[in-house]
């Protein structure tokens, strides 16, 4: 049951790699004068605020409050928490920027380019810290029952992913079809 529930925290994990690859990219491109399509980042900026930060956050939240209690820990270390509102509060800046810019209000382009730099560099940050400390906390402490419990509690936080999955679903058409022909 462990490997259910941390293996889709991993392949998150993986996909939003390949999100963050397209955004450094793009910001590399916009740093060297070239045009660069702000639809597709403001894409990839809203499936991270969609999925990510509405279903795969929630899920590693409610494990880890679950983790805590089976510790009985007192006073948690709340990185985790707090990482998971940087990455909130970053997101929607760069999604205000991007609707500014789509909506041919001039942005500044270094600025742009630090946010994005910033908001990547964030998120891998996270990344690693899940990877390295708390994912393997979890799998030491957490027990097949333990995942279980967490598997029911989780259920209304379980989303399909909207663009990794093989649903027909529309949305981030144009950034799906971008991956596939990066790969």
């Amino acid at each position: 049951m462990e490997t259910t529930m941390l293996a889709r925290l991993n392949k998150d994990h993986r996909h939003i790699a390949i999100l963050l690859n397209i955004l450094k990219v793009k910001y590399r491109r916009l740093a060297d004068g070239e045009a660069i399509n702000f639809n597709l980042i403001r894409d990839v900026v809203e499936y991270m605020q969609s999925y990510a930060e509405h279903s795969h956050h929630p899920l590693e939240d409610l494990i880890y409050s679950y983790y805590l209690k089976k510790l009985a820990m007192t006073e948690p270390d709340d990185k985790l928490a707090q990482q998971h509102q940087e990455l909130i509060e970053a997101s929607a800046s760069l999604m205000s920027s991007l609707n500014l810019i789509l909506s041919d209000v001039v942005v500044s382009k270094e600025q742009l380019v630090l946010d994005l730099k910033s908001y990547v560099s964030l998120q891998q940050e996270h990344m690693y810290y899940e990877d390295s400390v708390v994912f393997p906390q979890w799998a030491k402490v957490i027990d097949d029952t333990d995942w279980r419990e967490i598997q029911a509690l989780c259920t209304l936080k379980l989303i399909d992913d909207p663009l990794f999955s093989d649903n027909d679903n529309v949305l981030f058409e144009e950034l799906r079809e971008y991956i596939s022909k990066d790969e």
